[in-house]
């Protein structure tokens, strides 16, 4: 499918009318429940993803994945290896929940379990970037592109998310960290983009839903930057819903800083 100017347009547009809508109004106003896994939900969440359902298929009738979706349903499109959407209605839910201005909206649409176009939309601070395969990367409509130059892995500013399964590495990032700051964004969408945006520049994260990096890591790689799995060097190379994310945003600090995670991976 081409992805065409008016229907990326549309998608975005879609996008910033959901969070605007149905996110910003209920922002420091909800209450979350914790879902079987453990991972918390408000009716932001579940209103956003509503909306979103309904006018994307409008816009493409294809299925939805929607992290506020079953598990069997989720594995049954994933699994389809067709088109979809994938989306996360709100990424970001504690802090939205909490009052902190750090979350967004996700939306992609893939063919064959890759993303040919993705949007992620930062509703506090109306910046929508956005991607489209072999096209570009663009920031509210400018061209987002990383700079060339960047520093190396001891004064770079790194974003890290290691859950109990990298618990080996966590611990010795702890005590012998090669950068000079790190900081967790509490929002795995926006990590991606604040990246392609140079805002940071190396990340880690343990392992990340469809919905977390679909979106997100086209968004980083049209925009010149390079990641791979802590297994693959293709980031898309496997066939499940969930990877880890070994990613930065230029290719020398790439290559310096998913040495190091691989040294240490335990």
């Amino acid at each position: 499918m081409e992805i065409t100017v008016p229907f990326a347009a549309n998608a975005i547009d879609i996008v910033r009318a959901t969070a605007i809508e149905e996110i910003l109004p209920r922002y420091r106003s909800v209450a979350a429940t914790k879902k079987d896994d453990g991972s918390l939900v408000t009716e932001a969440d579940l209103a956003a993803q509503r909306a979103l359902v309904r006018k994307l298929t409008a816009l493409d009738n294809v299925p939805v994945l929607g992290e506020e979706m079953r598990g069997d349903e989720q594995a049954r499109i994933w699994d389809a290896d067709g088109r979809f959407w994938c989306v996360d209605p709100l990424d970001g839910t504690r802090n939205f929940m909490n009052g902190v201005p750090l979350f967004g909206v996700s939306v992609a649409l893939m063919e064959g379990r890759e993303p040919i176009f993705g949007v992620v939309y930062d509703p506090i601070a109306d910046e929508a970037f956005y991607a489209v395969r072999g096209a570009g990367a663009w920031l509210n409509h400018k061209p987002l592109q990383v700079p060339i130059q960047g520093p190396a892995l001891a004064a770079a500013v790194a974003e890290v998310s290691l859950r109990k399964e990298a618990a080996g590495l966590r611990n010795i990032l702890k005590h012998r960290r090669p950068y000079a700051k790190r900081l967790t964004s509490g929002s795995s969408t926006l990590s991606w983009c604040h990246l392609a945006a140079a805002r940071t520049d190396v990340f880690v994260h343990s392992g990340q839903m469809a919905w977390d990096y679909a979106a997100g890591a086209l968004i980083l790689s049209e925009a010149g930057g390079a990641l791979a799995t802590f297994e693959d060097e293709d980031f898309w190379k496997s066939d499940d819903l969930k990877r880890s994310v070994i990613a930065a945003r230029t290719p020398r600090l790439f290559d310096e800083w998913r040495g190091w995670i691989r040294e240490n991976l335990q």
